[in-house]
């Protein structure tokens, strides 16, 4: 009886709302998938776009490293699929995984020379698709509107997984 109750007392989407919603989804997811797409189907670079963000998490660490529980938490991935993706990347040669100095407990992942030259090559591929299925079709107000309105979505915790990248 609770749980009818407690279907009553929600506050529907209206028409208006669901098509919103309806449209977030879709539309990045579709995003997300180009984005993918742009990367991986360059013969040479072959990456994901998670795999892309993990190589560009790295190489803005001062060390080029990063404690693999930290770079989850970075790359929004759970610890088990971080755990597959950075494997996969390992046999590649573009990252390695190393104990950490600091405890003896913890995984470190760590940049190659390769995942370097290869984030190189892939990065200007990642910026043209960014633009032209972002940036230039919203132009650069909307852009940074959308930034503005997402931001609200972002707990103070999560913030500085953000702002890692801009060094804020």
């Amino acid at each position: 009886m609770a749980s009818e109750n407690s279907r009553q007392e929600v506050p529907w989407l209206d028409l208006e709302e669901q098509k919103a919603w309806r449209t977030y989804l879709f539309t990045t997811t579709r995003l997300k998938e180009r984005l993918s797409q742009t990367l991986e189907q360059d013969p040479n670079i072959d990456l994901s776009l998670a795999e892309y963000e993990i190589l560009v998490r790295l190489s803005e660490s001062e060390s080029g490293s990063a404690r693999m529980s930290e770079l989850a938490q970075q790359v929004v991935h759970s610890r088990s699929r971080l755990t597959h993706t950075v494997a996969r990347m390992e046999k590649r040669g573009l990252v390695a995984r190393e104990r950490s100095v600091s405890d003896g407990r913890g995984r470190v992942a760590v940049l190659t020379a390769a995942g370097r030259e290869l984030l190189e090559e892939a990065a200007p591929n990642h910026v043209v698709s960014v633009r032209e299925f972002l940036l230039d079709r919203l132009g650069r107000e909307d852009f940074l509107a959308l930034a503005r309105i997402l931001d609200k979505l972002v707990s103070e915790q999560d913030r500085e997984c953000i702002e890692f990248a801009t060094g804020e």
